[in-house]
């Protein structure tokens, strides 16, 4: 069996992480902040699939629920095998719109977050003989155009998350962990999900994505789930942008 926590499961590329790593010998722990009708939705999806599933709610801007997250994944799962930062989300608003904290918001539950995740999950990871780690993070940690939107809270907590993630690549390196990134660029959100941008703004992002369409979640998906594979053992600290070209 393999077990492992995917962090913001409820819906989005975090639900179509879960989907597509449900299988028979998968044991899977979905977190959400509060979308609970989702996780579980998604979690039926997952034991249809022939997964053992199980829900866990955290609310990852307090800094003390991390540890509690990973530790209680580990303990339902006896062990965790990899690890799935997904959580977090857009705060599109400029320098001038931000207050003194705005910053600080984004970091807290994305990058924060995650290093108290990976560091409560060093022994189990240490333990596995198939230790993996994938950190979802964001076109806009690497693409500043000025015709762009900026989303510099984001883009300094996504990061601070990558440079974390590619020094636990280092540290566990001779433990035989790899710990790899996922870059999104702008992805469908389902249906009814709120959006951090008006209808206008989605149309002119359109024209600047090379392939011109948003990415779907089941493509970030991909890219994580072969980050995960036994395909991928011997890539670390590694960056896939599943972007459509934004970032040429």
């Amino acid at each position: 069996m393999t077990s492992v926590l995917i962090t913001g499961a409820a819906s989005g590329i975090g639900a179509a992480i879960a989907r597509r790593l449900a299988a028979p010998g998968m044991k899977l722990v979905l977190h959400t902040r509060k979308n609970v009708n989702g996780l579980e939705a998604v979690a039926n999806e997952a034991r249809a699939a022939g997964a053992e599933a199980t829900t866990l709610i955290a609310d990852l801007t307090d800094p003390t629920n991390a540890a509690k997250l990973v530790e209680s994944a580990a303990t339902s799962m006896g062990g965790l095998d990899w690890l799935v930062a997904n959580a977090g989300f857009a705060d599109a608003r400029s320098f001038a719109e931000l207050p003194d904290d705005g910053v600080h918001a984004s970091i807290t539950p994305i990058a924060d977050s995650f290093f108290r995740m990976a560091r409560s999950a060093l022994p189990y990871l240490k333990a596995s003989d198939r230790g993996r780690v994938v950190a979802i993070s964001s076109f806009v940690a690497h693409r500043y155009a000025p015709a762009g939107d900026l989303f510099p809270a984001s883009a300094a907590a996504k990061a601070a998350l990558e440079a974390l993630a590619r020094g636990l690549a280092a540290e566990l390196a001779s433990a035989k962990v790899t710990v790899n990134i996922v870059a999104p660029g702008y992805t469908q959100k389902d249906k009814g999900a709120h959006a951090a941008l008006s209808s206008e703004r989605w149309t002119r992002i359109l024209e600047r994505i090379p392939l011109a369409r948003l990415g779907k979640p089941e493509e970030c998906a991909a890219a994580t789930a072969y980050f995960l594979s036994d395909d991928a053992a011997y890539v670390t600290g590694q960056i896939i942008h599943v972007d459509g070209g934004l970032g040429l």
